[in-house]
């Protein structure tokens, strides 16, 4: 094969591939890089939720969310049609809370204090039966688990203990 033939081969070739390469469908992805600042984060047991505060820094998309969950042990209260209080079955509970949606800062930091929602757990099985009333009076947190969203998709994930 001469020099010419083999050159023009190589530039259909390449031709092909670009022409290829142009009619793809195209998946754009965007890389997020906001996380939690690990030395920041701290989580505190406050009766039957979970407060958090720290920092997160490198935020880049549009919108960011971050949400907290836990576990945890639910001490329980039961309260009779009478209006007596007797001690209720401790059960397990989760709770969770979220910053939802907010605009990214121009700086690409954000100081946070987020907290969960109580739990509510069942009249029964916790207490003697239905007419009886639940109430959660304590809960006594393992862990949680909070996590960073960038314009919807997961940016960072830290597990914290519960003090």
């Amino acid at each position: 094969m001469s020099p010419t033939i083999r050159n023009q081969a190589k530039l259909a070739g390449i031709a092909l591939a670009a022409a290829v390469a142009l009619t793809a469908p195209v998946d754009v992805a965007f890389a997020q890089s906001g996380h939690f600042i690990d030395r920041t984060v701290v989580c505190a047991d406050t009766g039957t939720q979970v407060a958090c505060t720290g920092k997160v820094a490198g935020l880049g998309g549009t919108t960011f969310t971050i949400t907290v969950e836990a576990s945890g042990t639910a001490m329980v209260e039961c309260t009779n049609p009478g209006g007596n209080v007797a001690p209720g079955q401790d059960t397990d509970v989760d709770v969770a809370g979220t910053s939802g949606p907010l605009a990214t800062p121009r700086n690409g930091q954000f100081e946070f204090m987020l907290s969960t929602t109580a739990p509510s757990v069942p009249n029964t099985p916790t207490c003697p039966n239905a007419s009886w009333t639940a109430t959660v009076v304590d809960v006594e947190f393992g862990d949680a688990t909070l996590t960073l969203f960038e314009n919807g998709n997961i940016s960072d994930t830290i597990t914290v203990p519960v003090g």
